[in-house]
């Protein structure tokens, strides 16, 4: 068991049956009163970020997470499907666990986070940049750059992303995972 003073960023831990991930933190000394933590916890399995408060000195149990190397093979019926890189085990994992499912081609390298004591999967995390080509892309238009103006462009995965107007169809692009924005060309 460890305290409320082992709170960190990342630490998995145990609450009321379901497990969540500490997002952020902060210590609270307050001039009148006992002293809190003040947390922002994201439910492992459903994603809702909740806000909760602890007493400073209270017992908090943490529960161990492995982050494992895996590598997104195809999709079926049965979800996605992935490989371990070393021991080549594969496994099929849900949709509704995968931060960006729609931004994942074949042989896209994740991360899988299990939890340690039942061997379930509870997220799998693109990295945070991936390189997408433009198939499908409408021309921008001359002259139309008096602001910062974004095009819909279709990348190889399916997926929409909206692009400058200078991006052309068969050039690469790197996509946030996080929010599915453009970032920038590749070279």
């Amino acid at each position: 068991m460890a305290t409320t003073s082992d709170i960190k960023n990342g630490l998995c831990i145990d609450l009321n049956g379901d497990l969540f991930a500490v997002v952020e933190f902060l210590h609270v000394k307050p001039g009148k009163g006992g002293a809190f933590v003040r947390t922002k916890l994201r439910n492992m399995k459903t994603g809702k970020v909740i806000p909760h408060t602890f007493n400073a000195g209270v017992k908090i149990n943490v529960q161990r997470v492995e982050r494992r190397p895996y590598q997104f093979l195809y999709k079926d019926d049965m979800g996605y499907n992935f490989m371990h890189n070393e021991t080549f085990e594969q496994i099929p994992i849900p949709e509704e666990i995968i931060n960006a499912p729609a931004l994942m081609k074949e042989g896209q390298g994740v991360e899988i986070v299990f939890h340690a004591d039942t061997e379930t999967p509870l997220s799998c995390e693109l990295p945070p940049f991936v390189e997408l080509e433009i198939t499908y892309s409408e021309p921008g238009v001359k002259g139309d750059t008096a602001t910062n103006t974004l095009k819909p462009a279709t990348v190889e995965t399916g997926a929409i992303v909206n692009v400058p107007l200078f991006i052309e169809t068969g050039e690469k692009i790197k996509v946030d995972t996080r929010d599915g924005s453009y970032s920038e060309r590749v070279k």
